[in-house]
């Protein structure tokens, strides 16, 4: 399907099964909303059960042939993808900005070269990766043979909507396996667009499979199938809950990437001004829309005056306005129940004794449409408060002190969570020695990138399984030892 000059979503109403676009079952559709302005901009179709059962049969009869492919074939039909994903990558910009309100620069430098990166380093990974080792004991040798797990079940979330697809998607296919994808209903244009560069770099039918629609009928039905032998699953903790108790009727693996509440540790010796700037950008960075958001801002009891002023100054540095304009502003939340939600958890911030320094309730001034959110900062904060707890999803963050760098860790481990956590200090000896207490799968210290292929995934209620680089292909592979 050539598609190069059309309109972005031509088949927007119907789902890709068997290497082919078809009517879904039902006659429902959703509408798909621009969070800037309120209005719908397209239409998917509401799928269900029947859809998935369509779907799931296809990769099936799929899945022989292409796990015994070899890798070389594999890496020739990725590499393919890439080339048309970059013919395409201004299209896949401004899907993703319409269909979640990110800016547009925002969106070319970040949200769509997310999907570049996961197939070079899904390219990368497969072309090095021995599938077939050998361990031995004395003059024994066993042979350890990783094969494709089978159909994956992929359940993928609106925030960063063709990342989280990529992070599945390429992995999976790569490995062997074949796929049925439910994108979030709330942005499902760049998802669907990726299937249209599938169909176009030749994929064989049933390889890869989409099917729209909601959580609880779709992706029930993907969870539960006894056909899918794996589901990967990102999205909250409590949606995280509902998928592994449905997948446990039929023993499948599960992989979850859950909800964060993410510390941010700030010593007296880090470089206050960088640090504090940093972590506003960060946290703010996706109108807050991200599950490792340094979203609690843990301060040093002496420095914690100066902080809070540095961090309301920073966050009124922060503007709000049109994703479709240049600039590093931020835009809006996804929808009209994330704005309400976030409003509700302000007030309760302020009900719970927390004090407002930058932002509160309310659109930004002369914003009187579509979901934008005051960048917020609370200041007097305690840990058990709720707005310390519970994650927010915006742009908002709290500013709780401590007095040493035990209570520090203490406070960084008391929350349900455990995806992701920051660190700043001048010491590098205590920032290792700090990280290794940390409950989560992610420590930065001063601002390090993570590295493309270094594993990404949470403790405790943050999910289980990890994703990127080799620790995101073991997922999708089983491993059998062979004896004699």
């Amino acid at each position: 399907m050539k598609f190069g000059q059309e309109k972005i979503m031509l088949d927007q109403t119907k789902h890709y099964i068997s290497g082919e676009w078809t009517s879904s079952s039902s006659d429902g559709v959703l509408g798909v909303i621009n969070p800037a302005t309120g209005c719908a901009i397209a239409q998917i179709a509401d799928g269900t059960k029947q859809d998935v059962e369509r779907a799931v049969r296809a990769a099936r009869q799929a899945f022989p042939a292409w796990s015994t492919t070899s890798t070389e074939d594999r890496t020739s039909m990725l590499g393919r993808l890439r080339s048309i994903y970059q013919l395409h990558l201004e299209e896949m910009a401004e899907a993703i900005s319409q269909e979640m309100g990110a800016p547009m620069r925002l969106s070319r430098n970040a949200h769509a070269p997310s999907g570049l990166e996961e197939i070079d380093t899904s390219i990368e990974i497969l072309q090095n990766f021995e599938f077939e080792r050998s361990v031995s004991e004395g003059a024994n040798t066993d042979l350890i043979v990783y094969e494709p797990i089978g159909v994956c079940g992929l359940i993928t979330p609106w925030n960063w909507p063709i990342s989280q697809v990529a992070l599945k998607v390429f992995p999976a296919l790569a490995c062997g396996c074949t796929v049925v994808l439910k994108p979030s209903e709330l942005a499902p244009l760049s998802s669907l667009l990726l299937a249209r560069m599938i169909d176009e770099a030749g994929f064989p039918s049933g390889v890869f499979n989409l099917v729209n629609g909601r959580g609880d009928t779709v992706g029930a039905a993907i969870s539960s199938h006894p056909s899918i032998d794996m589901v990967s699953f990102t999205g909250s903790t409590r949606a995280g809950v509902s998928v592994s108790q449905s997948a446990a009727l039929t023993v499948k693996r599960v992989t979850l990437e859950l909800g964060g509440k993410s510390p941010n540790i700030l010593f007296a010796d880090c470089n206050l001004d960088e640090a504090v700037a940093r972590g506003i950008r960060t946290c703010f960075q996706n109108s807050g829309q991200s599950c490792n958001a340094p979203t609690r801002m843990l301060i040093e009891r002496s420095i914690y005056d100066r902080v809070v002023r540095l961090a309301a100054d920073e966050a009124e540095k922060i503007q709000v306005g049109d994703p479709t304009q240049d600039g590093d502003h931020i835009g809006p939340v996804v929808s009209q129940a994330q704005f309400d939600r976030i409003q509700g958890l302000l007030s309760v911030g302020v009900a719970e004794g927390a004090r407002v320094v930058a932002g509160g309730l309310g659109r930004p001034e002369s914003l009187n449409k579509g979901f934008f959110v005051r960048p917020t900062v609370f200041a007097d904060v305690t840990n058990t408060m709720a707005i310390a707890q519970t994650e927010v999803f915006g742009p908002v963050l709290v500013i709780i002190p401590f007095d040493d760098e035990e209570q520090a860790v203490s406070m960084a481990n008391d929350t349900p969570y455990g995806l992701a956590a920051y660190i700043e200090t001048g010491d590098h000896d205590r920032g290792l020695r700090v990280a290794k207490r940390i409950r989560a799968g992610n420590v930065k210290i001063n601002g390090k990138p993570r590295l493309k292929r270094s594993p990404f995934g949470g403790y405790k209620q943050s999910g289980n399984g990890r994703e990127r680089g080799e620790y995101g292909f073991l997922e999708y592979l089983e491993v059998k030892a062979i004896s004699g």
